[in-house]
């Protein structure tokens, strides 16, 4: 059996190893299934190929496709023309892709929709989202109810829907929360991956990186705690259980 590609572009170590367990854990992967690269440590390997993976799972971060190339940090730029340079190939091919917040930005940047911080809705934690008519029929959502809550935290928002995607998931202050190009290839806006748990944790590591006022973070926490989040992950271990 092929294992998955999961690539973290987190340069803390402790957000990156949780949310590498966070994948293992909520999409029933055992670490011998994947192959992981920390994309901030070092560009991709030259001779990888994505045929050799069974998909490519993308995980968050704190850069911003939509911040100004002149002032981005220099291996927050790397890491983001790697992920880019796979984007061609993963959608001709088809590929089971599954890209969590940052993935969705570049998914749909790489097919020439806007992605910027003019409208990116709602604040770090719990967020309602809704099923479309064609996420209902999709068979990442089909059987969820129409409506339930995820965890989301980002500084920019795919602001269009890119031409070709079918939108599956939405949330009044974010349209496109999940959206699907092909059979195979998923991007959602809030975390799969994620519970309170481990919010808890990115919340305390990220206080500071302009996501919220840092005076919010206890109060952001406590939120986090106490929401019921169960649905999302099933996303996850479906995508795995999909394409695994």
């Amino acid at each position: 059996m092929k294992p998955f590609l999961v690539l973290q572009l987190r340069p803390e170590d402790e957000a990156a190893d949780g949310e590498y367990a966070a994948f293992l854990d909520k999409g029933g992967l055992p670490e011998s299934r994947t192959a992981r690269v920390r994309l901030e440590q070092g560009p991709l390997p030259e001779d990888l190929r994505l045929e050799d993976y069974a998909g490519v799972i993308v995980g968050g971060g704190p850069g911003c496709v939509s911040d100004d190339p002149a002032t981005k940090d220099p291996v927050e730029a790397r890491v983001e023309q790697d992920v880019l340079r796979l984007m061609p190939e993963i959608v001709e091919r088809d590929m089971p892709f599954m890209g969590c917040c940052y993935g969705i930005g570049i998914l749909a940047h790489h097919l020439g929709a806007e992605v910027s911080k003019r409208r990116f809705g709602e604040p770090v934690g719990p967020v309602l989202c809704a099923v479309t008519e064609d996420g209902a029929r999709d068979p990442l959502l089909e059987g969820l109810p129409a409506a339930f809550n995820t965890l989301a935290g980002h500084k920019e928002a795919v602001q269009e829907l890119p031409e070709g995607a079918v939108h599956l998931m939405s949330s009044g202050p974010c349209p496109f929360q999940m959206i699907r190009v092909g059979e195979n290839v998923y991007a959602t806006q809030f975390h799969p991956e994620a519970d309170g748990e481990v919010f808890k944790d990115r919340i305390r590591i990220y206080k500071d990186y302009g996501y919220f006022p840092p005076e919010q973070a206890d109060e952001l926490t406590r939120i986090s705690l106490s929401a019921e989040v169960t649905f999302p992950e099933q996303i996850l271990s479906r995508f795995v259980a999909r394409y695994g």
